[in-house]
C-alpha cells in the first residue's frame, strides 16, 4: 500500500514537472518527462510493485534467489575447471581413444608418426658464428632505415 502510494506521488510530481516543462515551450523535453512520471504509476496498475512487494518481504523468496545464486555459481566453476582440463568429456575421451592407437597417421604423412622411431635422434646442427647471427637483422633495420 505504501509503494503504490509513493508511486502514485511520483507520477504525479513528475507531470507537474512536465507541465511546467511545457509552460517553457520545451515540447520534445516535456513529452520524455511526462513518459517517465507515468512509468511507475503504469507499473502499480499492472501489479509489478505489489509482486515486487510481496517478493522482497518473503523468506521463501530470497531462498529461491539464494539457490538461485548457487546454481549460477556451481555452473561458473564447472565451467573454468572444464576449460583448464581442455575440453569437454567427450573430447578428452576421443584424444585418448586416439592416442591408444598406435598406427595413428597424419592427414598427409606416409608413415604413421605416433609409432617407435627406428633411427637415432641426430644433433641439433651448431650455431653459425657470432657476425651472421645479427645479419638477417641489420638487413632488416638498414631497409627500415634504422
Amino acid at each position: 500500500m505504501i509503494a503504490e502510494t509513493v508511486c502514485s506521488a511520483v507520477s504525479a510530481a513528475g507531470l507537474g514537472i512536465a507541465a511546467v516543462t511545457a509552460y517553457r515551450k520545451r515540447f520534445l523535453a516535456a513529452a520524455r518527462v511526462a513518459a517517465y512520471s507515468l512509468v511507475p504509476i503504469g507499473l502499480v496498475m499492472t501489479g509489478v510493485v505489489e509482486w515486487l512487494a510481496d517478493t522482497a518481504f518473503s523468506p521463501t523468496a530470497w531462498a529461491g534467489f539464494g539457490l538461485l545464486g548457487l546454481a549460477w555459481v556451481l555452473f561458473a566453476t564447472t565451467r573454468v575447471v572444464e576449460r583448464r582440463r581442455g575440453g569437454t568429456r567427450k573430447e578428452r575421451r576421443a584424444a585418448a581413444r586416439a592416442a591408444e592407437r598406435p598406427d595413428a597417421v597424419a592427414p598427409a604423412a606416409s608413415a604413421p608418426s605416433l609409432g617407435q622411431g627406428s633411427r637415432p635422434a641426430s644433433r641439433p646442427a651448431a650455431a653459425p658464428r657470432g657476425d651472421d647471427d645479427f645479419s638477417d637483422i641489420e638487413a632488416i633495420l638498414k631497409k627500415h632505415g634504422i
